[in-house]
Formats: C-alpha cells, structure tokens, sequence
C-alpha cells in the first residue's frame, strides 16, 4: 500500500469480509438468543447486515475493486469468541446478557471500522461514497444502541438475580 487511496480498498475489502463472516453468525445468535426482543434485534440486525454488504460490494464496483480476497481476522476472532461462549452452559438471564456482550463487541469494531473509512472517503473526494457509508455507520450505531437498551432495562438486571 503506496497511499491512502491503497488503504481505502484496503479497509473496505476487510470490511466487506466483516459483514459475510457475520451474516453467518447472526442467524445462531438469533437461534439462542432466548428473550423474544433481542432475537428480533438479531434478526433485523441480519437484515441491515445483508444491506451493508450490497452496499460495499456496490462502492466496491464503483471503484473498480473486486470486494474479496480479504479475510477479517478480527471478526473471525470476534465470531469465535461468541460462539464459545454459547457453548457455554448458563440461565437463560445469562445467556442473553453474554450474547449482547459478544454482540456489542462485534458492533463496536464495525463502528470502528466505518467511522474510518468514512473519513476516507471524505479525504479522498469520494462525497457519495461517504454519504452511503454514513448510512451504513448510523446504523450499527444504532443496533449497538438497542443492544445496550435491551441489556439496561431488562436482561442485565435478571442475570443478576
């Protein structure tokens, strides 16, 4: 990588191996996940997920990028880290509140890593492209948003008990 623009592809291909990774993971955080409210959290986060993906592969194509060939090793040690814990023999209350655990940590690195590569975009001219990454970043912050509710009002306080 020569410059920013190399990091830029770079960040997005790494990304974009991100979002496949989980979109195989959700669907068993959704499977047990016991608390109603956080299954369809999970559930509408897949769907998002699956959106961010065809984003990135479309900002990809308008680059000029093939999105693969990278492999998030970040996420895959995230996604592993998560699926121990639901090997895990626990109270359901524990359960949840590890799961939302796991899954914010997940929410926080794909936080990180659109924060980023929104400010590189920006730097780089790439005005639309920015603005469609925005969107992807409003919304995990948002699903770490619902996660931190669901894990405040509810869950948290039963794994206590």
């Amino acid at each position: 990588m020569e410059n920013l623009q190399d990091l830029f592809k770079h960040q997005l291909k790494d990304l974009y191996s991100a979002e496949t990774q989980l979109i195989k993971a959700l669907p068993k955080m959704v499977k047990a996940a016991k608390n109603e409210k956080l299954k369809k959290a999970f559930q509408d986060h897949l769907e998002e997920t699956k959106q961010h993906k065809e984003r990135l592969s479309e900002i990809c194509k308008e680059l000029g990028i093939k999105p693969t060939g990278e492999t998030c090793k970040a996420m895959k040690g995230l996604i592993e880290e998560a699926e121990d814990f639901l090997k895990e023999k626990t109270t359901d209350e524990v359960n949840d509140a590890g799961i939302i655990a796991d899954a914010q940590r997940i929410e926080h690195y794909e936080i990180s890593g659109y924060g980023t590569v929104v400010r590189y975009a920006k730097e780089l001219g790439y005005k639309e492209l920015a603005s469609k990454l925005q969107k992807t970043l409003d919304q995990e912050y948002n699903a770490d948003n619902t996660l931190d509710k669901l894990a405040e009002k509810r869950l948290n306080k039963k794994a206590v008990e």
